[in-house]
């Protein structure tokens, strides 16, 4: 490796020894980084990957607001402004009882690459909360959104920082986050958050546009092979919007999800969820629960298996990983590389252990795609709806799939022009990697030091 690489790479480990999955990240991208730093020896004279890895701001804050039986309840937030090189800080609030820093440093890095990706004017942030809405109701849930922006309006805008919905963080919360922010500023600043409903300056298709997205970079991956989506068979993990929306356009393409996998375990739909009366059951489903897909198989009469995951099996033509960060370890990759499935498209953020990610890497019968090139449909249509907004537009859903489209192809093209511009073949991970870089990179070069 690099010296400049490996010293940077020591010094981070040092320092964020208890930060597991920061960790996991930063290693993941930055050994991928060597042909660009060898290309470009003026970056260690000017400490840029040392900068790289510091993030630019980090807020972290108490939240206290009172439950439905009149007990004052804490939680700790967090706002991670990583770059803004590029734009305003861009990238969504994760409500979920696992989150802690290391978490959002780790979304925060990754964000920072995916929207340099997009090739949007927007930089990287995450934030969120260990805060649980499941099982909360909704005045529990405003009361809480409502104290979290008490704190966090002060670090947001629609020229500093737009933070969207992430894991816990849907359109209700959204709303109410929204509400707040324009009580406290007392303007109606559209473009401070997104994700927000059509009716306060919305984009349309933003529930489903990360899955949407994941879809047509999947379709470009096969279009390289000749091959064609319709007819394809996916297990996906996870139903919530991401996995709905793959399954979404996927039965609109002609292929099928015939595996999803929840908390309780996985279900097999041979005939595939491609039909309005499944799709919007999966919706119903989890509102009221949203741990258990069991109902699905007991509603149409499907195989269920409880306490497990269904990666390995050998009726599957694609794997594409969408619920949540590990979600695939060594163990399951060999299942994986041993099912013959030829793709592997992860979706959700690092959905696979870096040692599993190497590993399936380097299976010649395998194409894996990156969560960070593949997963960039959600925010390339946050940062159209901050368009929208300071433009006071209203774009149709056509008009936004077709942008969105055509993102998610030179977000792909641009992965595999990478690569081979640096003798690597056809590695779409190392590939997006260094576009994303390259692209944050020249951006720190043109504006100084500091």
């Amino acid at each position: 490796m690099n010296a400049y690489l490996a010293s940077v790479l020591e010094n981070v480990k040092a320092k964020n020894a208890n930060e597991p999955e920061f960790l996991q990240t930063v290693e993941e991208v930055l050994t991928s980084l060597e042909p660009a730093i060898n290309a470009h020896p003026e970056y260690e004279k000017v400490k840029l990957l040392e900068r790289m890895v510091e993030p630019e701001r980090t807020v972290e804050f108490r939240v206290t607001w009172l439950d439905d039986k009149g007990d004052y309840q804490v939680n700790r937030g967090y706002r991670v402004q990583y770059n803004g090189a590029l734009g305003p800080y861009k990238g969504g609030l994760r409500f979920d009882p696992s989150v802690n820093l290391s978490i959002i440093k780790f979304l925060g890095f990754e964000q920072v690459y995916k929207d340099a990706l997009t090739g949007l004017p927007i930089g990287g942030a995450k934030g969120g909360s260990d805060f649980d809405p499941r099982g909360r109701s909704d005045g529990e849930v405003m009361r809480f959104c409502q104290a979290f922006m008490t704190e966090l309006y002060r670090h947001i805008g629609q020229d500093i920082d737009c933070p969207a919905g992430d894991l816990g963080c849907g359109g209700r919360e959204i709303g109410y986050l929204y509400g707040q922010y324009r009580r406290l500023v007392g303007a109606s600043e559209f473009g401070a958050l997104s994700g927000k409903s059509v009716t306060s300056g919305g984009s349309i298709l933003r529930p489903e546009a990360t899955g949407y997205g994941a879809v047509y970079y999947l379709c470009e991956v096969l279009k390289h092979d000749g091959e064609d989506i319709k007819g394809k068979r996916i297990g996906v993990s996870g139903y919530g919007n991401v996995g709905w929306g793959i399954m979404k356009k996927a039965a609109e393409l002609g292929a099928k999800v015939t595996y999803m996998a929840g908390p309780d375990g996985y279900v097999h739909d041979p005939d595939g969820i491609d039909t309005d009366e499944k799709l919007n059951f999966i919706l119903e489903m989890r509102a009221k629960d949203p741990m258990h897909c069991k109902p699905y198989a007991d509603k149409f009469g499907c195989e269920f298996v409880a306490g497990t995951k269904h990666w390995g099996h050998k009726d599957v033509d694609i794997y594409m990983p969408a619920a949540t960060q590990n979600d695939v370890n060594m163990e399951w990759a060999k299942k994986i590389a041993e099912s013959g499935v030829k793709y592997y498209i992860e979706v959700a953020n690092m959905p696979t252990t870096n040692d599993a990610l190497e590993f399936l890497k380097k299976q010649k019968h395998m194409v894996v795609a990156p969560s960070k090139a593949v997963n960039a449909g959600g925010v390339s249509v946050s940062e159209l709806e901050m368009a929208q907004n300071a433009e006071r537009l209203y774009w149709t859903a056509e008009e936004v799939d077709k942008k969105l489209h055509g993102i998610m192809k030179n977000i792909y093209a641009s992965s595999v022009e990478v690569a081979e511009r640096y003798g690597l073949g056809y590695d779409l991970v190392a590939g997006a990697n260094i576009a994303g870089f390259q692209r944050v990179a020249d951006a720190m070069m043109a504006q100084g030091i500091f």
